[in-house]
């Protein structure tokens, strides 16, 4: 994830741009749309995709919504997912090659569909991500990857069930080694995941977005990442307000 943090401008972009942002979303993925759009096969443009250079989370869940309701194709959901998950000079061509390996959506189309519900079990999150990992695996599409594909497809915003969420190398760094949750015998496995987004939504309560909870750690984990120094012997009050209140 180190090398998707540096195609990702450090500065905020204009308060027009950042409307479009969910909270707590750090900044957006910057690209070239019109080189994305030519290296891409040609039906998995997600219609009404931006063409400004910049892709937020919100803009790959507009695509969702289109694919809950049968308006567009899986195909195109992953076409969006991997333009925001975007990072390296290759990016481009690794994307067209995933998209090639399923030229009719098929093996995603088996994957995803079961979440196309309003609310999703674990049981169900678990097998849709065994399924991108086995029978219906992908060229290039690693466990990274395919936990921000079902990120994008799964997660109901307001729901109180475990939600499905993003889970990289450098995110798993940072969850708390107590949290029981990333070994390296179990990095990239479903066990890992699934105990990733029940930790993330115990963390996050009833109260709180369980994505929120990942957006920190993303961001470095200044409230729900492991501790890399000691505490100090006493914080200052307002720090303290503030941990006290969601923690």
């Amino acid at each position: 994830m180190i090398a998707s943090l540096l195609h990702r401008e450090s500065s905020n972009p204009p308060s027009s741009v950042r409307s479009r942002a969910l909270p707590g979303e750090g900044p957006p993925t910057r690209l070239d749309a019109g080189r994305w759009r030519a290296a891409l096969p040609e039906d998995t443009w997600p219609s009404g995709f931006p063409v400004d250079g910049l892709v937020w989370r919100r803009d790959v869940f507009a695509v969702a919504e289109r694919w809950q309701t049968g308006r567009a194709g899986s195909r195109q959901l992953l076409a969006a997912t991997l333009m925001w998950g975007a990072s390296g000079k290759s990016a481009r061509r690794r994307a067209a090659r995933t998209l090639a390996d399923d030229p009719y959506g098929a093996r995603l189309d088996r994957a995803l569909n079961p979440l196309r519900n309003e609310r999703n079990s674990i049981v169900r999150l678990r097998d849709a991500y065994i399924a991108l990992r086995t029978d219906c695996r992908l060229n290039g599409l690693d466990s990274d990857a395919a936990t921000r594909l079902l990120y994008f497809a799964g997660y109901r915003r307001g729901a109180l069930d475990v939600q499905p969420l993003i889970l990289d190398s450098e995110i798993a760094g940072r969850i708390p080694a107590e949290a029981g949750v990333t070994s390296g015998a179990n990095r990239g496995t479903s066990l890992e995941w699934v105990r990733w987004i029940c930790w993330a939504a115990a963390q996050a309560g009833e109260h709180c977005e369980p994505e929120l909870v990942e957006m920190d750690l993303a961001g470095g984990g200044l409230r729900y990442g492991a501790r890399t120094e000691p505490a100090p012997s006493r914080l200052p009050r307002q720090f303290r307000r503030r941990v006290g209140a969601g923690a």
